[in-house]
């Protein structure tokens, strides 16, 4: 029994983990491919950015003395989404719109997509060097512990609180935007744009309105998704590097430009990945004595060692690419 927590605690609460983070990144990626039709590859430095905003108004709540019974990073959180909402309707004025003025093509987009990436890694560096930081003073989280009343049973359910706020959050957001999409006017609109802006600009639809929305979404969501995962690890200039492709591949498995199959998308790789770096071998030492006697039990049976993980994501991705090129929920085609 203490060998299936130990399973359970570690692919099914850390794949929820790292499943709601690459949700939550994916569907910002998706949303922007959908009405924008471009990659955006800066989406994981937002997710970074996004992050910092936060630590810095946690170091100015905490300078006042005032305690809270949550985490500061998780206080802030909605300023902080805020403010990164605001720096993405200006990355986009800024950067993107010009282009889309000129009749820029998508790759154009992209390209400069990759150069908004160098601009936000160096505005970071710039300004906090290339240090790792943690919101919490001497690296302490708060650890639930479910003990289950099971005779033999010594190892508990485990989580920390960043972690359990996440996959609340997370909830929260996907329904949230599920409601937005579905019950408001501006979440129709842009469906509809998603599916042919042409004739949903020909319809009425106010499109100038429809991007701004998608990019406030777009940049609150990779906020929270970056605090979140740094309150989980720590917080760093690269914090998103080996994030951002794995977030693509989950919006592209997903359907690209279809908010639910990104947060599938999200979902399905994170257990994937945690599946696939958990040793199998740990369950079946419970079987040692029902196994043939010429049958040993191997050290390690873990389908790829965890330095590599990130390849299950592309492996995923290829075979869906050549299953179903449109991904689970028939997004664009790819």
């Amino acid at each position: 029994m203490n060998d299936f927590i130990f399973f359970f605690n570690q692919v099914v609460i850390g794949g929820a983990v790292l499943g709601s983070i690459y949700a939550l990144g994916a569907v910002g990626i998706t949303l922007i491919f959908g009405i924008l039709r471009f990659a955006h590859f800066a989406h994981g430095d937002m997710m970074t950015m996004g992050g910092f905003v936060a630590f810095l108004l946690a170091g100015i709540v905490a300078a006042t003395g005032i305690a809270f019974p949550l985490p500061t990073g998780f206080v802030v959180l909605p300023f902080a989404m805020v403010i990164a909402a605001v720096l993405a309707l200006g990355i986009d004025k800024g950067f993107y719109a010009p282009l889309r003025a000129r009749g820029a093509r998508p790759v154009t987009l992209l390209i400069a997509s990759i150069g908004v990436t160098m601009m936000i890694q160096g505005v970071i560096r710039l300004f906090f060097g290339s240090s790792s930081y943690s919101f919490f003073e001497g690296g302490s989280k708060k650890l639930y512990r479910i003990d289950l009343p099971f005779e033999g049973v010594t190892r508990p359910i485990s989580f920390t609180e960043p972690q359990l706020l996440l996959v609340i959050l997370t909830a929260v957001a996907v329904i949230a935007l599920h409601l937005f999409l579905t019950r408001s006017r501006l979440g129709k609109g842009m469906r509809a744009m998603a599916d042919n802006a042409d004739l949903a600009r020909v319809s009425g639809i106010n499109t100038k309105l429809v991007v701004r929305v998608t990019w406030v979404i777009a940049g609150a969501l990779a906020c929270l998704a970056g605090t979140m995962l740094a309150l989980d690890v720590s917080l760093k200039p690269d914090l998103a590097f080996n994030i951002v492709l794995p977030i693509f591949a989950a919006a592209i498995v997903g359907g690209l430009g279809h908010a639910y199959g990104a947060i599938a998308g999200g979902f399905l790789l994170g257990f994937a990945e945690t599946m696939a770096v958990f040793n199998w071998a740990v369950l079946l030492r419970p079987f040692r004595d029902a196994l043939p006697e010429w049958f040993e039990i191997p050290s390690s049976l873990a389908l790829v060692q965890s330095e590599y993980k990130l390849t299950v994501a592309f492996i995923i991705l290829v075979v869906v690419l050549l299953v179903r090129p449109t991904g689970i929920f028939k997004g664009a085609s790819t």
